[in-house]
């Protein structure tokens, strides 16, 4: 059985062109060449892969044969490839990186980062986007390693020195426990009684705040990496502990979660910073992307009555 030859990429745009223009002569109008062209052009790409394309009998419009029906999909696809990584060489021409790593901390609204990313994918097609959502100084440590260009870190990161820095917003952290926990039953909760009772924490993977704690009120901790974790743990009842409010609000609402009036750790404010290293500037693509983060936090209000995490 004979190979089927390799069609130019010529070839294949004539193809295509004919199939969505519907005629030859619509196709040769589209591409600016004569219709014996064309004609020519699916003649010798028939030849070429050793099929006929076209049905050309008995009808004033070509009709895909099955072969030919097979061959679209397989020819759109090679066009979209040459598409994109034509685009893609145009933005490395024009100095847009062809990839951004993006480090986020875990405590910002999975809707917000979501938003931004949509409208990140929908700007820049060509630019491959690599996210890691860490906790704490873990996000400072990846931008200041350079394994990401820019940052959205919480406070940690305020004051190093190889780092520009811009506000990006804040999310409300308020202490919740299970509503069978004895702490949810205390109506009200008197100075001091959180130290009797384990308190769920976030620790840091990274070494940059290793041995600092934050909003820390009880000498009985569990200490873990993950807060889809630490939030599954509040809900069977085995702590209490401060988490982020969009994450929690339906929790209150359903009643799997109740706040905690506690005089002596009300909840704060943990503010956001979009961070990037002093002597690595980000490229267009990774400016864009911090600057959408910062835009998005100008619109969040501060709740009354809640200080500083």
């Amino acid at each position: 059985m004979s190979e089927p030859g390799t069609p130019s990429f010529d070839q294949l745009r004539l193809f295509l062109a004919v199939v969505d223009a519907g005629s030859f002569a619509a196709a040769g109008r589209r591409l600016h060449r004569a219709v014996s062209v064309v004609s020519y052009g699916i003649a010798n790409l028939e030849a070429q892969l050793g099929v006929r394309l076209f049905e050309r009998q008995g009808t004033r419009r070509p009709v895909l044969t099955e072969a030919g029906a097979a061959v679209l999909a397989e020819a759109r696809a090679v066009a979209g490839g040459v598409d994109g990584l034509k685009a893609k060489v145009k933005g490395l021409l024009d100095g847009l990186e062809a990839e951004v790593n993006v480090a986020v901390d875990v405590m910002l609204p999975a809707r917000r980062l979501g938003e931004v990313l949509r409208a990140f994918a929908d700007r820049f097609p060509t630019v491959t986007l690599r996210l890691h959502v860490e906790a704490l100084g873990a996000v400072a440590a990846l931008v200041l390693d350079r394994r990401a260009v820019i940052g959205l870190s919480g406070p940690q990161a305020r004051g190093i020195d190889a780092l520009d820095s811009i506000a990006a917003g804040h999310v409300a952290l308020v202490p919740v426990a299970a509503p069978d926990h004895p702490l949810a039953r205390l109506t009200p909760i008197p100075p001091g009684a959180t130290r009797d009772h384990v308190q769920l924490v976030l620790t840091d993977r990274s070494p940059l705040t290793e041995g600092r704690d934050f909003a820390v009120q009880s000498p009985r901790t569990w200490r873990l990496a993950d807060l889809g974790a630490k939030h599954q743990l509040l809900r069977e009842g085995i702590g209490w502990g401060n988490m982020p409010l969009p994450l929690i609000a339906p929790d209150l609402v359903a009643g799997t979660l109740e706040r905690l009036r506690m005089p002596d750790d009300p909840g704060g404010l943990y503010r956001f910073h979009a961070i990037w290293r002093r002597d690595a500037p980000p490229g267009p693509a990774a400016t864009w992307l911090r600057d959408a983060l910062v835009t998005c936090g100008r619109d969040d209000t501060e709740p009354p009555g809640m200080g500083e995490v």
